[in-house]
């Protein structure tokens, strides 16, 4: 624990030459992920105390096969992260504060001397992402606070297994496994867009294929077919508000467009439900704004994309692991091109059956990407 702590106080003294008026909030991270590692207790003794719940200890032996699993199977980090267990006194371990302009739908930038540039602000207390969020909306920034059951430290701690992880169902737990281990793989700076949506991809792949090994059948898709389908109906909501923010209207007429996108968006969504959505009505009933749409862009964009990438490589791990280490050492704009292309190919011939006219990034020389830390 006190070469964690030395670990936490040297982030902490390099994030401080940013300046005085964020040391406070360095100094509130440093805090929260302090008391996350203090907390950890290893998995084998969780599930070797008498006191331990049943249904508890099901769900982190099962946990703890599925780490094995990442490593054996998917190529993962092979390291001490998420063998530990935290029980929380929360519902989330932070909470993620997004903002964006009244008239764009780009998320405004946080920037961090060592993770880079990323598109929210997170906080272990929620009156504080309240706070940062009131203070945002002063700028005349919109927001939205997002719960946020797990994060990674990229390699820099080993990250627990959080009772927050546990809120839905195993399925979910696993993937959000695979997920934030393939942040600890590869992480781009700068670049949340390419990170969120390979480790989505990750995640998905991984569960489906982990229940395959199983013997269980795999991920309901019709489940995973409505999720998809309302991730494009967001998606398209940017779009369509993107290119109104294009148009020469005045500012009331913009602001009167602007609400009827996002009525009509709302209707729709209620319409198409054949039954209560208790989730959909609660996220509808904030109150949407260009915000609360800031996190569907990132997540999901490239996801079609690397499931293409991955079946056009025979479904083979390490020829996927080797083409996204590629494009990662791409340059920003060539990486955007690049997989905006295998998007479009994934479209239009489906997942893995033709792949994009365009140079492959092995062929090229750049710089490395950033990796675990």
């Amino acid at each position: 624990m006190a070469a964690a702590a030395a670990r936490i106080a040297l982030c902490i003294g390099l994030l401080a030459l940013g300046g005085c008026s964020t040391l406070g909030y360095y100094g509130h991270l440093a805090r929260g992920q302090l008391a996350l590692l203090r907390a950890r207790t290893p998995i084998e003794r969780v599930l070797a105390a008498p006191g331990t719940d049943p249904g508890l200890r099901l769900r982190l032996a099962e946990v703890l096969a599925a780490r094995r699993f990442a490593v054996a199977h998917l190529g993962l980090p092979d390291n001490a992260s998420y063998t530990g267990y935290v029980a929380l006194d929360r519902p989330f371990v932070s909470w993620a504060v997004y903002a964006a302009p009244e008239f764009s739908v780009e998320p405004v930038p946080q920037c961090f001397p060592l993770a880079g540039c990323v598109p929210y602000r997170g906080y272990f207390d929620r009156g504080r992402a309240r706070a940062a969020a009131r203070r945002l909306e002063a700028q005349g920034l919109e927001t939205w606070i997002g719960g946020v059951p797990a994060y990674s430290t990229l390699g820099w701690f080993d990250d627990p297994v959080l009772s927050s992880m546990l809120a839905d169902d195993q399925d979910a737990l696993i993937e959000t496994l695979f997920h934030e281990l393939a942040h600890q793989w590869l992480y781009v700076r700068d670049d949340a867009g390419f990170n969120e949506s390979l480790a989505s991809f990750v995640g998905r792949q991984g569960l489906a294929e982990w229940r395959a090994a199983r013997g269980e059948p795999a991920p309901d898709p019709a489940v995973r077919a409505a999720r998809s389908a309302f991730v494009a109906d967001v998606l398209a909501l940017r779009a369509r508000l993107r290119a109104l923010y294009r148009q020469p209207l005045r500012t009331e007429a913009m602001r009167a467009r602007k609400r009827e996108a996002f009525a009509t968006f709302a209707a729709q969504q209620r319409h198409a439900s054949s039954a209560p959505q208790p989730a959909l009505e609660a996220w509808l009933a904030e109150g949407l704004n260009n915000a609360t749409l800031a996190p569907f862009g990132i997540y999901d964009r490239w996801v079609p994309a690397f499931a293409a990438l991955f079946e056009h490589g025979g479904r083979d791990w390490s020829a996927f692991r080797a083409a996204a280490e590629a494009i990662a050492r791409m340059p920003a704009d060539e990486r955007v091109l690049y997989l905006d292309a295998w998007l479009a190919a994934a479209a239009r011939d489906g997942a893995g059956r033709g792949a994009p006219s365009v140079t492959s990034p092995s062929d090229r020389e750049s710089t490395p990407a950033v990796r675990g830390r």
